[in-house]
């Protein structure tokens, strides 16, 4: 027997072998870790650029996330600044403010690097505020805000 026999039966039978192991219930498929391996190989340079991107996806996703709740911040403090002047708001103003408020306060526990201080007073503030509103029935009333934006109020 030459060498070349050798290797030719030798390597049919790896082949049969292999196969014969893909096909049995055994948990080890050598035709997909090596399809794998292959395809890993053949892509590297894509995935090592889908990396890149994605690292400055997430990134401009956390400035937006940022630049929400600091916008949402500055709504807040901005209402609480007209209840302290005072002027009126509706109640569907309160209930607005109050939903700004749940979505601010859930960006700052999920990311607890995030400076929430300024804030905190100003929040319970208009808590307080609606509050006393909602036992008093006082909102200002809709017709009434529409009247004092056209300045027809006497």
């Amino acid at each position: 027997m030459t060498i070349q026999e050798l290797l030719a039966g030798g390597g049919g039978l790896v082949l049969l072998l292999l196969t014969l192991v893909q096909i049995a219930p055994v948990k080890i498929n050598p035709w997909s870790v090596l399809a794998k391996t292959v395809g890993k190989a053949v892509n590297a340079d894509i995935s090592s650029r889908l990396d890149g991107i994605e690292a400055k996806l997430d990134g401009h996703i956390t400035m937006d996330d940022r630049r929400t709740a600091d916008s949402r911040r500055a709504q807040i403090l901005h209402f609480n600044n007209e209840l302290l002047r005072p002027i009126n708001h509706t109640k569907e103003e309160f209930v607005e403010v109050l939903a700004k408020i749940d979505d601010y306060e859930r960006y700052c526990e999920e990311h607890p690097e995030y400076p929430n201080n300024r804030a905190v007073l100003a929040i319970e503030n208009i808590r307080e505020v609606y509050k006393e509103r909602l036992k008093k029935r006082d909102f200002l009333q809709e017709s009434h805000a529409k009247d004092e934006e056209e300045g027809d109020v006497c």
